[in-house]
């Protein structure tokens, strides 16, 4: 039979606690969703902003299809590039502050491939240990010379920048998708000036929720076009709609558009999408108390996570990261040796609406999310190779259509999850 020689690595995968499947959702995109007719609280989306199911954007959804129909027909360099597509470009480009946007069908495809147009094999890339899978995809498709520098460790990067000839790229996550923490950009792009190299940025978990306009980690920072050259967004978190868009100069668009095979050689996304994101964007800008929510609901979380003895991430010192890129709040705590190991300005303010509970084993963060579950609760086991080797975690999301209620509930779940597992064991 093909493929049978697949099966007992499948098996191998099950056995580790490893193997992925998927669950069916018979309801919109929100906190309560329906999986096998069972009603079910959810904190695993990336809908950060409740913005996927908004009324306002749904009906651009629906108008701009009833005039633009539903397929783009072609690629945007054929006949794709329709007048929603542009419009949603220059408003981007005004969001981040940037001479220009272009948009992507996805923020996989936006990463591989501006990546790829800006290096080839005489060049150098220089990627943080904890990039979503889409960016190291990206920088070992380009042929250039590949390097990983430690979690958020600048030191460690500027040691393989001193070796580095021909163009360099330096690529991070803005808040990293499985830790929740932020990215020292500010660090970063001092670095990079004085390398001669280019920083790019993947800020897909923190445009429309980091900064009092919602402008990301760049604006938390308060940098611009010129300390971080190269920008990613996605559209399918905080703004709840779908693809992806590179911002920066007209020069790195143009030479996007003439050499990044994942944007000359694909299927524009819908115009219909770019005009519900058209009212996303406006929605993001407007209403600053979905970012206030979101920010006391994951302080009130890990408030009470704390009161559990749960193990969170916290992202304040460098100094104690342990080998798999996190420290938790224990660690954390010993704030005399903490102190001269600060990575941010103000790490009070460095909440994120990704909070994960690091549990270990995977087989555990699998039976203590399917527990939840059980009772109510959908929370997602982020197991290797995602994650590091050994720090499986429930990466708990939040959204601002939660409640504080919602939370103190899934607290109480957690409680009686996590406390079950350890007397079975």
């Amino acid at each position: 039979m093909a493929f049978s020689r697949f099966r007992d690595n499948l098996e191998v995968l099950a056995a580790q606690g490893l193997y992925r499947s998927r669950r069916v959702i018979a309801s919109p995109q929100g906190i309560n969703l329906q999986i096998d007719g069972k009603n079910i609280i959810n904190f695993c989306s990336n809908d950060y902003l409740g913005l996927a199911n908004h009324p306002s954007v749904v009906s651009a959804f629906k108008n701009a299809a009833d005039h633009y129909g539903v397929g783009s027909g072609s690629a945007h360099l054929i006949c794709g590039h329709s007048a929603a597509h542009h419009a949603l470009e220059e408003e981007l480009a005004a969001f981040t502050g940037r001479d220009r946007a272009l948009l992507f069908s996805t923020g996989y495809m936006a990463n591989i491939g501006v990546i790829s147009a800006l290096l080839g094999r005489e060049d150098a890339v220089f990627e943080d240990r904890l990039n979503h899978a889409s960016l190291l995809d990206g920088g070992l498709l380009s042929g250039a010379r590949f390097k990983r520098y430690a979690h958020a460790d600048v030191e460690n990067l500027n040691v393989h920048l001193k070796k580095a000839t021909g163009n360099k790229l330096i690529v991070t996550d803005g808040v990293f998708s499985m830790d929740g923490d932020f990215a020292p950009l500010q660090a970063l792009s001092v670095t990079a000036k004085a390398a001669d190299a280019w920083l790019m940025v993947d800020d897909a978990h923190g445009l429309g929720v980091i900064g009092e306009c919602g402008g990301g980690l760049l604006e938390y920072y308060g940098l611009n076009q010129s300390d971080v050259p190269v920008l990613m967004g996605t559209l399918g978190k905080g703004f709840g709609t779908f693809g992806a868009f590179i911002a920066g100069s007209d020069v790195l668009i143009e030479t996007l558009i003439q050499k990044a095979r994942t944007y000359i050689y694909t299927t524009a996304l819908p115009a219909a999408v770019a005009e519900a994101t058209r009212a996303s964007l406006k929605i993001v800008i407007a209403e600053n108390w979905r970012r206030d929510k979101l920010k006391k609901l994951a302080e009130r979380f890990r408030l009470g996570a704390a009161q559990l003895g749960l193990q969170l991430i916290n992202p304040i010192c460098d100094k104690n990261l342990n080998s798999v890129g996190w420290v938790s709040d224990s660690v954390a705590q010993q704030t005399d040796e903490c102190a001269a190991g600060l990575r941010y300005a103000n790490p009070t303010d460095m909440t994120s609406a990704i909070q994960p509970i690091i549990i270990g084993d995977s087989q555990r963060a699998v039976e203590i999310s399917n527990a939840l579950l059980n009772a109510g609760f959908l929370v997602s086991a982020i197991r290797p190779p995602t994650v590091p080797q050994g720090s499986a975690r429930l990466r708990v999301t939040f959204s601002a259509l939660h409640e504080e209620h919602h939370v103190n509930r899934l607290l109480d779940a957690l409680d009686k999850a996590t406390t079950g597992h350890k007397a079975q064991g």
